[in-house]
Parts: C-alpha cells; structure tokens; sequence
C-alpha cells in the first residue's frame, strides 16, 4: 500500500498537510512554493481552535511521517528513512515501520540516470501582460524572439512534468570530487530517479528587471514574500504595486508546490545576472551610487532576496557584467567586465562557480578547454567551474574536464518555438503552447 495513503489512512492527515509539514520541518527548500504576498495557507487540524493561551500541539508521529513524506515526495527516500529511524521510541510504530519498509521498496526500485542525457533548458523575463509587450513599439520584435509568456511557461512545465522529467541541480549533474592523490577533479553525479523518469536543468538569463522593460508586461523586481519565500513585484498601469506570480521564480515555486515530484530533493533552477543594470530589478551597481536615492538599501534588499533564493535551493550564476559575448571581445575588456561582475554582482549574493555566456556564446571551440585558453584560465582564477552555451540542435551536450563542466542549453522561446518546432518535441508539442496572442510571424534573428 502506497505510504500516504497509510498515513491518511491511520492518523487522518491530509495530503496538503503532510506535504506543507515536510517540507517545512525539514528542509525550507522543500516547502510549499511562493504565494502572493497577500495570500494564506490556512491549515486543517482537529480539536479546539488554537488560542495564544493554548496551542494546538501536533502529535509527534504525525509530525515525523509528515516530514519523511515531504522528503520521499521529492525523491529523497533514504533522507526519509534516515529520519524515521532517528526517534528511537517512534521508529519501534508499527506506522513508522510500514512507512520504512515502502520507501525502503521505492528506494531500491530508482535507476540511475545516464548524465549525457540530461537537457538544459532556459528563458528569460516571462511575459506577464502580452498586451503592453506585443504593443507594436520598437521593442517587440526582441520580446517576440527572445521571451516566452506565462501561458506558454506554465504550459510547458506541465507538458515537461507528463512526460516524466524531474528538476535536478547543475551541481546534481556533475560536482568536485578528489582523486587518488588528492587533487579536485570532476565526476558525474548518481542521480536515482524511478524508471521512466528524465532529469533536466533550467535556467533564467537576466534576471535583473533592466530599466528598458518598464511598462512593458514584466515584473519589476523579486522579493521576499510574506510566507518567507521569493515572489515578485509587478508595477500596474495606474502605479499601483502588486505581489505575486509575476515570473518565473514565483511561478515554479507554486508548481513544484502543487506538483512536489517534480524537484530533485528541492531543486530549482539557475538564475543568471548582469551587473549594468544592477540585479533582481534593484539598482545595486556602482554607477547608480550618485543617482539612486536608494543605492544602499537596494544593495542590502537584493543580498537578502538572493541569499533567500539560495535558502530555497536557487543557484546563482554570472551572465556576464555588461551582456558581452565573452569569446569575441578583446581580452582587456574580457578582463574589465569579469571583474566589474565580481565588484558589482558577486559582492552581494556570494561566491558562484557558474558562467551562463550571453548570446549563447562560448570561450572555446567544442574541444576541451586548456589552460592555453586565456579566457578560460582567467575564469577558473575567479573561481568558475560550470560553462554553459546555447546549441538549440541536439537535447543533450556536455564535456567534462578534469577541472571544469560545460553544457549546452536549449532555448524556449517565441523563435525556437516558431522557427523549429520539431526540435522541441521531446519536451512539448508547440503547437499546444504557443500563445495565441503572439504576433505572427515572429521575427526572424
């Protein structure tokens, strides 16, 4: 018998329940995803109504198979074992036990997955107003080529979750381990999956909420929302400033929320900054220091919302301070613009090991980079290890060095959509997501 239904079945906890428990008492990055920030999840329990005075206090065995349950729901089953197990007193249940002796079941059924199979995909700023976007002005044929609406994100999530595909981490896929003397070198990762499951990586570009994009349909910057997890600002017409699902970070957080086997232990995507035009819609870089008001402040909110977004799972990564193609500009500018980012970008959310290129460049051709490469040397020095392009003609790429990963990423956006559709067939049929309200023909490149 399935665990969840043992638990219902036995001590009367609902499905919501036990998948808001798990994760919060466990691990916040396993908790329910973002709500606006005026919304609430209100909880069911028996009994009286608590009260200041009197607390309702949750049965200890419900709190523990709920917390096992939130683990095993994302692939985690020795996580959920280990944790039955370490109540002496509760592990001895005959509960508990079932509950051990199902996941024990599942964990021994996962295969692992091939790693050069796994697919990267990305989008930029989602759509969220098609009609202040697609509004005839000068900036629509890039937000056609380039964006992808909410319509057509939420429907490719679904899509992509039919089909069996789990989120894992780029960390997940390949990390840093030591030889046998002891030096770094890179090793795929054992990721367990049940049969008939697939891993993919996302990822974000841009995530800084630019100045141009102002009153054209996006976001205008990420926050922390009132449950404590990352969510969006959205400025409306009439300047009205609204809190909820307004890109892609919010977005997912609410699908993995309703659909929790979609994520690899908690994993998300990869989020990728600029410094120009500082990040997460707050103007941090340095050339707002004599005409931003707010300089500070925006520098200390976007630390706090990226460390959040790290406590929930996010990783971070560098797209390059100025949007440059990194492997044709000079190699002066190559170095100015890599240390602006750290200067500018990672002096607020922390140390990071991953480069997205802009424009879907690279630092190399596809041979395996050397340390006669410049580029790729000055790089590592700054501590990049996981290099990501853009190649849209095959799922799957990666090579991995003794000291370095690279993968390329898949596209979803309107020109891909558009111009190869076929090519996206593994994921999601096109024509079952393509938003009707966007122009046609869509620009070519």
């Amino acid at each position: 018998m399935n665990s969840k239904k043992i638990i219902v079945a036995l001590l009367g906890v609902s499905a919501v329940a036990i998948l808001v428990l798990g994760g919060i008492a466990i691990n916040k990055r396993l908790g329910p995803g973002s709500l606006p920030a005026d919304s609430s999840v209100a909880g069911s329990h028996s009994g009286p109504e608590a009260t200041e005075s009197e607390p309702v206090r949750e049965d200890p065995m419900v709190s523990l198979l709920s917390s096992a349950e939130g683990l095993a729901a994302q692939y985690d089953f020795e996580g959920a074992i280990t944790l039955l197990n370490s109540d002496p007193e509760l592990s001895a249940k005959e509960e508990v036990k079932t509950a051990i002796a199902s996941y024990e079941a599942q964990k021994s059924s996962l295969v692992r997955m091939n790693p050069t199979d796994v697919t990267h995909v990305f989008f930029h700023s989602l759509i969220m107003d098609n009609k202040k976007a697609f509004d005839g002005d000068k900036k629509q044929a890039g937000y056609n080529q380039m964006m992808t609406t909410k319509s057509e994100f939420l429907k490719i999530m679904q899509s992509m979750y039919d089909k069996g595909y789990v989120l894992i981490r780029l960390h997940d896929l390949a990390y840093v381990t030591k030889d046998e003397n002891g030096n770094d070198k890179f090793t795929y990762g054992d990721i367990m999956l049940p049969e008939g499951k697939k891993a993919f990586v996302l990822s974000q570009d841009d995530v800084c909420y630019y100045e141009y994009m102002k009153e054209d349909g996006f976001a205008r910057r990420i926050v922390i929302g009132k449950d404590g997890y990352p969510t969006c600002e959205m400025e409306l017409a009439d300047g009205t400033v609204v809190t909820g699902d307004y890109d892609l970070v919010p977005l997912l957080e609410n699908f993995i929320k309703t659909h929790p086997g979609f994520s690899y232990k908690g994993a998300r995507g990869i989020l990728a900054f600029t410094g120009y035009n500082g990040i997460l819609g707050y103007r941090t870089d340095e050339s707002y220091k004599d005409t931003n008001p707010n300089y500070e402040e925006d520098r200390k909110q976007a630390a706090l919302v990226a460390q959040n977004l790290k406590d929930h799972g996010w990783e971070l990564a560098s797209h390059s301070w100025g949007h440059r193609n990194m492997g044709t500009i000079s190699m002066e500018h190559f170095k100015v613009d890599s240390d602006k980012w750290a200067k500018n970008v990672e002096s607020l959310i922390g140390p990071t090991d991953i480069i997205l290129f802009p424009f879907g460049s690279d630092i190399g051709s596809w041979t395996p980079y050397t340390n006669d490469n410049e580029r790729f040397t000055y790089l590592e020095s700054l501590g990049f290890r996981y290099f990501c392009n853009v190649d849209a003609s095959k799922p799957a790429w990666m090579q991995m060095g003794t000291n370095y990963f690279r993968q390329a990423r898949r596209n979803l956006d309107g020109y891909r959509m558009y111009y190869y559709p076929d090519s996206l067939s593994d994921l999601f049929q096109v024509s079952d997501v393509f938003d009707p309200e966007r122009p046609t023909p869509v620009p070519p490149m």
